[in-house]
């Protein structure tokens, strides 16, 4: 028999109100954070990080500037300009704590009161209007989360608002909101606000220009001066009262700007035409560098141009078509077009360029980008290859009617001269300064089509060019950039200079991405390229631009007109500047049966170049290189002149070649092929 033994009965426990309280609140405590930390987790997932922000480089603003660094243009997706805290006015900061965040040096990136007073105020609107947020709030909404209103993404902003202002100074805070708000018509941040509301730098502000800046956070557009000035007005008002508040400035101080008069940024009046040359710079960076860089980069783009005479080619080109349509009044149905380009001979800088009649209805850059026969304005190219060959300004070519047969009898060539005249014997001089077709065709016969290619691609000529005697009539099309560079060669002394649109870039941080310096490449014998200059310069003296005599300074050139006058065309150089005009429709029609170069393309040129003057004040005469002699030619018949007469000049001649030839050229070859 197994023996019971009797254990003692557990003792059993009351727990008390107290006791039972503290564990209920201890467990709801432990499931409050638990869920409250899950929350938050789940809440932060996605939240950026803000390392980037220690290294605040937004998307700012391109600049282009003009040869005397002015700014011509702002190229941006969002237009900013990066400026430190310390170049701003010590009132500027100031001013927008006092209206967006007047506790932001005593809060932590979230300030509980304004929370709580802006939620009291949305419960009783009902709406969800007023948002409390703080500076550091609108940094972390603007540069890290998107702009949506819901509660979700108002915690996330809070809790990025913490991290912030952790891990950034409030000087730091400052100068990202400073540099990254929206301030309405298209201006990120103080800077650009500045520029476009006062056209001034920030840095040169007034208290009224400050408080009425400062007043557009909350609503720029609303706000806007330009818009509403009244409205503007009076958040000017409320920024300069809670300045005073908060004890930045006196209630004087506040009341004396209030009155201040503003001054805006002046509305351009008759703006400047640069587009044609803006876009080409653009092109080219872009090209270089990726839109992103030239977008949002923040470059410097130095540039060659001279506003004063871009001005000038625009009201050129105005009042060279004008004159146009007053001649053609009765058949002229549309405008032609014009293009223009203007480069500094010693630099090759392009001074001027304008790309048409009109950029906001075609923004297709003529001086650049189309191609078209040249006509006249090619034949000194022939008469350069000649003087290479040993031809001199007294070589006697006949100046009669021609045919060029082919393979066939049927097939047959019969060029003409402009006037359907025929002058018999002429010399090289006269020939070139009065545009006689056939001598023209019978030198490059003479000299032959590889050799006068080779010296134009030596010129900077780089469009298909024909094999054939056509060349001659410069049937081939060429840009204004290129016959621009070429007549430039024969300008200076037989180099040929490279055309610089742009001097320097520099980037955001003020490293410079690439620097140009005036560059040339000997394209000609200097004394050829003399040669042909005084032979121009005869042009404009006695010869197809004759009309522009007036022009009361050393210059040399040469007119085209194309078939049918479809293009006119003046190409013309100072010691300082070699200018191109071009004037034609680009449906390739008649510009009208008397439309020459002379009279529709030289008086653009010497409208241009009259006012070009300011920048450009005549020096002398084109200097004479080593191994030239001066002698009189008398043109009829190709021998020495003896006294002044209407066919003695005084010409440019090599001294190593005999000036006299004795025989002329040949008058034809048939075994050529027919253009």
């Amino acid at each position: 028999m197994f023996a019971v033994h009797n254990k003692s009965q557990p003792t059993i426990r009351t727990w008390t109100h107290v006791q039972l309280t503290l564990f209920l609140l201890t467990i709801s405590l432990l499931l409050t954070l638990g869920l409250g930390g899950a929350f938050y987790l789940f809440i932060s997932l996605d939240i950026p990080a803000i390392g980037a922000l220690k290294r605040y480089q937004p998307a700012t603003t391109s600049i282009i500037y003009d040869t005397n660094k002015q700014p011509i243009t702002y190229v941006s997706r969002e237009n900013r300009t990066l400026v430190p805290l310390a170049s701003m006015p010590e009132l500027l900061p100031q001013a927008f704590v006092a209206a967006e965040d007047s506790r932001f040096y005593q809060h932590s990136g979230v300030d509980a009161w304004s929370i709580t007073r802006a939620l009291i105020n949305n419960i009783r609107s009902g709406e969800r209007g007023q948002g409390g947020s703080t500076i550091t709030q609108q940094v972390a909404r603007a540069l890290l989360l998107t702009p949506e209103k819901t509660y979700t993404r108002k915690l996330k902003e809070a809790i990025l608002a913490y991290r912030i202002d952790t891990a950034l100074s409030k000087e730091e805070i400052l100068h990202i909101y400073l540099n990254q708000i929206y301030l309405g018509s298209s201006a990120y941040g103080v800077e650009a606000a500045a520029q476009i509301y006062f056209d001034k730098r920030v840095q040169d502000l007034n208290l009224a220009e400050i408080a009425l800046l400062a007043g557009l956070p909350q609503a720029p557009s609303r706000y806007s001066p330009f818009r509403n000035f009244k409205l503007a007005k009076n958040r000017q008002l409320y920024v300069l009262n809670r300045m005073a508040e908060e004890g930045y400035i006196t209630p004087t101080a506040a009341q004396k700007a209030y009155e201040k008069t503003l001054l805006w940024n002046p509305a351009n009046e008759g703006p400047i035409e640069n587009n044609y040359f803006i876009e080409h710079v653009k092109a080219y960076v872009q090209s270089k560098y990726g839109s992103e860089a030239l977008l949002t980069g923040g470059l410097r783009i130095y540039t060659t141009l001279d506003q004063s005479m871009q001005n000038a080619a625009n009201m050129a080109i105005k009042r060279g078509t004008a004159k146009w349509a007053i001649r053609q009044s009765k058949h002229a149905d549309t405008l032609p077009q014009a293009a223009l380009i203007s480069m500094e001979v010693k630099t090759g800088y392009v001074r001027a360029m304008v790309g048409g009649t009109d950029f906001g209805k075609s923004q297709f850059n003529r001086a650049t980008q189309a191609r078209r026969q040249p006509g006249s304005a090619f034949k000194p190219f022939i008469f350069a290859a000649a003087l290479e060959k040993g031809m001199t300004p007294a070589t006697m070519i006949v100046d009669e009617p021609i045919q060029f047969r082919g393979a066939t009898s049927i097939q047959y060539w019969e060029p003409k001269n402009y006037n359907n005249k025929y002058e018999g014997p002429t010399s090289l001089r006269n020939a070139l300064v009065h545009s006689r077709n056939i001598p023209t065709i019978k030198i490059l016969q003479q000299v032959g089509t590889a050799s006068t290619i080779d010296l134009l691609r030596r010129l900077g000529i780089t469009s298909p060019l024909v094999k054939d005697l056509s060349l001659a009539l410069g049937t081939s099309g060429v840009s204004l950039l290129e016959l621009t560079r070429a007549y430039a060669a024969f300008a200076n002394n037989g180099r040929i200079p490279e055309a610089l649109f742009i001097e320097k870039i520099v980037d955001s941080t003020g490293k410079v991405l690439e620097e140009h310096q005036p560059a040339y490449r000997e394209a000609l014998d200097p004394r050829i390229a003399y040669q042909m200059t005084h032979i121009m310069e005869g042009v404009i003296t006695d010869g197809t631009a004759r009309g522009i005599s007036s022009f009361g300074a050393p210059a040399a050139g040469k007119t085209g007109t194309t078939d049918q006058n479809v293009d006119a065309w003046f190409v013309g150089y100072t010691p300082e500047l070699t200018t191109c005009v071009w004037i034609g429709h680009d449906q390739n029609i008649s510009l009208g049966t008397t439309e020459t170069g002379g009279l529709a393309a030289a008086p653009i040129w010497l409208d241009f170049m009259n006012q070009a003057k300011a920048s450009y004040p005549p020096t002398g005469g084109f200097p004479v290189p080593p191994g030239i002699i001066m002698l009189p030619l008398d043109n009829a018949t190709g021998k020495p002149g003896t006294k002044p007469g209407p066919t003695v000049s005084m010409e440019a001649f090599r001294e190593d070649i005999p000036p006299w030839p004795q025989e002329p050229l040949p008058a034809e070859n048939t075994d050529i092929p027919i253009p």
